[in-house]
């Protein structure tokens, strides 16, 4: 037989066997989200650093996630997902604030708006896997899609943000009573120029073998300090719900 017509059949072999244990799946998280603390400086080196949590309080707000993605050969995943955030507040600023060379002097009435989207494509290898464990390891490839705005009766400034960012991805799946487990997941990474976190911990049941209901609790922290042009970090807390049914 061509050894060409071989190497097709080979392929076609391998493709076949992982498809056929190959399982789609999606995910949907909601909750709500408190912030632990917003600090904004924009440009960093000239402009007012200070915390929109503290001048211009969000309060609870809605928070929304949803993921696709595909496992096959029982150990790899990969998967998309879409993350949109926007936490709007208000407040009257006890300083002057300098933002985007636009002054908002003390005690005027202001208003901000924070949007931080991700969208993100994983992949993720399920390097231990037993009948009370797994636990996987993998990347990330985060697209941040972020704007923060200031207005007020004299005027209104933004600054938009988009970026690519690579994050380690991870997973514990616990099972310590069936058909409860323990899981811990998510995306990670630290360099001297800024970091992000976006960790969930939650208790997961087994409903049936293709439905998966959770609660939890999110972290969402990270920014950078960009050499003087901007700086950011924030931390928000979130309660969560969410369900994964696979197909």
């Amino acid at each position: 037989m061509n050894k060409k017509l071989v190497g097709v059949f080979l392929v076609l072999a391998i493709f076949l066997s992982l498809t056929l244990s190959a399982q789609a799946f999606v995910d949907v998280e909601g909750g709500v989200a408190f912030t632990g603390y917003n600090d904004v400086a924009i440009p960093s080196n000239t402009a007012t650093r200070f915390s929109l949590a503290d001048q211009t309080p969000a309060g609870v707000v809605p928070a929304f996630r949803m993921r696709v993605g595909y496992t096959f050969a029982d150990r790899h995943t990969v998967s998309l997902l879409a993350a949109p955030l926007t936490a709007q507040g208000s407040g009257t600023i006890d300083t002057d604030v300098s933002f985007q060379n636009k002054l908002f002097l003390a005690g005027s009435k202001l208003t901000s708006s924070f949007r931080f989207d991700s969208y993100r494509l994983t992949y993720r290898w399920t390097f231990l896997k037993n009948d009370d464990i797994d636990l996987g390891i993998g990347l990330t490839g985060k697209i941040r899609s972020a704007e923060i705005s200031l207005a007020s009766d004299t005027g209104y400034v933004s600054r938009t943000d988009l970026g690519v960012v690579p994050l380690i991805n991870f997973r514990v799946d616990w099972r310590f009573m069936d058909p409860f487990s323990l899981v811990l997941d998510g995306d990670a990474l630290i360099t001297p120029y800024g970091r992000a976190e976006d960790v969930q911990l939650a208790l997961a049941w087994r409903y049936t073998d293709n439905a998966t209901f959770r609660l939890g609790y999110r972290i969402l922290e990270g920014g950078s300090d960009g050499g003087g042009k901007v700086y950011t970090f924030s931390m928000f807390h979130f309660i969560t719900a969410g369900i994964t049914v696979k197909f």
